[in-house]
């Protein structure tokens, strides 16, 4: 071919050039939309912190409650976070409840004298494993965190569910 059938007329220039700019400019606003949307999804498999609790030497096989804070961080504002947890010795095995009722979010407290937990909102028990009594308003258990024992020291992560 010679270069004559090669040239390129101003109004096909002019469009070339016109939907270049537009697709950049379009790609320019939406790749923001688009992190936006991924984020959440990205993030979703980074591995959860461990925040130290307390020594397994305070442990015994009656759940006690622990308190510990740790710092985290929202986009652009730091705050204290203060979380706390019912931990207790099942054999050899460290076991931390959550002290949230599964209900309706109150904090739940532990009765030793009939060794369950007890809801003041509603009247929601749970049995010392944290298991919902039937016939009480919670529907599921209470939630486990995730645990780890290091040098004698009990650190818990990222609550879970239990159904």
């Amino acid at each position: 071919m010679s270069e004559r059938e090669h040239k390129v007329s101003r109004r096909q220039f002019l469009s070339y050039t016109l939907t270049g700019v537009g697709g950049f400019m379009a790609a320019g606003m939406l790749m923001p939309m688009v992190r936006f949307a991924l984020d959440p999804a990205l993030k979703a498999g980074a591995e959860s912190s461990l925040e130290a609790v307390c020594e397994l030497d305070d442990l015994t096989d009656t759940p006690q409650r622990f308190t510990w804070s740790f710092s985290q961080q929202d986009s652009w504002y730091e705050s204290t976070v203060e979380q706390e947890a019912y931990i207790y010795l099942d054999g050899d095995d460290v076991v931390a409840l959550s002290s949230v009722c599964t209900h309706l979010g109150c904090t739940i407290a532990y009765n030793e004298d009939e060794s369950e937990f007890a809801c003041p909102c509603h009247g929601g028990r749970f049995t010392e494993d944290g298991t919902n009594v039937p016939g009480t308003p919670p529907r599921r258990p209470l939630d486990v965190f995730e645990v780890s024992v290091e040098n004698g020291t009990v650190y818990l992560g990222e609550v879970n569910r239990r159904d």
